[in-house]
């Protein structure tokens, strides 16, 4: 099954191909300008019933070279399998379309980023016919943004950095240096930015983090996610509250009470036994409302 922080790692090229030009530097390797970029089919499946799909396909097209095609993959874990697919999607694509093809690799920790980087040859020993040298990006080259200036300049770039960055020790405050960065952005490049974060961190500790500054800090977007994050928040809260008053109240709450109140995710009702937990004189009591009315 396909994860969101491996969706976040390639897709974020989909929507900013540019990001290719911010990579020069952390790659070592001088890359044309992107004047546009277009966004092929990532099915290399031949005629035969054998599949093969790349994860993000693009051709580019350079404001002083010529055209070629990107392929980025988002790699979470050595795939041994990667050894015979990659030479393969490189020369596919370069007898289809005709044109140079460049080979990205995009990863969340040192060790697969070590793997992806070796050479992949084909033929004998001493003569290899094929070399495949994938470009790999990940925690061990890309920058660690904790500066709000530098992430401004490129958000895109700073975003891409976070996922990379996703199992850094640090990356609270790479967080919180995106969301500071992302106050004053349009909403329309906040929102893709802020789904790719939340992708890329998937169910890390560090996502909490990230609800907690979507919640707080990035307060004035709204999006399906965002809301939901919110909304969660809320509900947190809440239920947080409803416990408070019982314990302030030297009310003893029972496991089952704690239980039902903490796994519940309706503000309305929690509300309610919110009311009820100001005089109940035992914890299950708020929940006499509702055992009434089931009966």
């Amino acid at each position: 099954m396909v994860s969101a922080p491996h969706e976040a790692m390639h897709r974020v090229f989909q929507e900013y191909p540019s990001l290719l030009s911010g990579l020069s530097d952390v790659l070592g390797l001088e890359l044309p300008p992107v004047a546009s970029a277009e966004l092929l089919t990532v099915d290399l499946t031949e005629t035969e019933p054998l599949e093969r799909r790349v994860d993000t396909l693009l051709r580019i097209r350079t404001e002083n070279d010529g055209p070629f095609l990107l392929v980025v993959e988002a790699q979470g874990k050595q795939d041994p399998g990667k050894t015979v697919s990659w030479p393969y999607y490189v020369t596919y694509l370069n007898n289809k379309y005709r044109l140079p093809v460049l080979l990205l690799v995009i990863c969340q920790d040192h060790a697969t980023a070590a793997w992806a980087a070796r050479p992949l040859t084909i033929g004998l020993p001493q003569w290899p016919t094929v070399t495949t040298r994938p470009l790999v990006a990940g925690p061990h080259n890309m920058p660690i943004i904790t500066n709000v200036a530098e992430a401004r300049k490129d958000l895109a770039f700073a975003t891409l950095s976070a996922i990379t960055h996703a199992d850094n020790p640090g990356v609270d405050a790479i967080l919180k240096t995106m969301s500071v960065a992302l106050r004053d952005a349009p909403e329309s490049l906040v929102e893709p930015l802020v789904e790719f974060i939340a992708q890329g961190l998937g169910n890390r500790p560090a996502a909490q983090q990230r609800r907690n500054l979507v919640a707080v800090d990035l307060s004035f977007y709204t999006s399906p996610l965002s809301e939901e994050i919110r909304d969660e928040g809320r509900v947190e809260n809440r239920a947080e509250d409803v416990l408070l008053i019982l314990s302030a109240r030297s009310v003893d709450i029972t496991d089952a009470t704690r239980e039902k109140v903490t796994s519940c995710g309706d503000l309305e009702v929690l509300r309610r036994w919110l009311v009820r937990a100001a005089f109940v004189t035992t914890s299950d009591e708020i929940f006499d409302e509702e055992t009434a009315a089931d009966r």
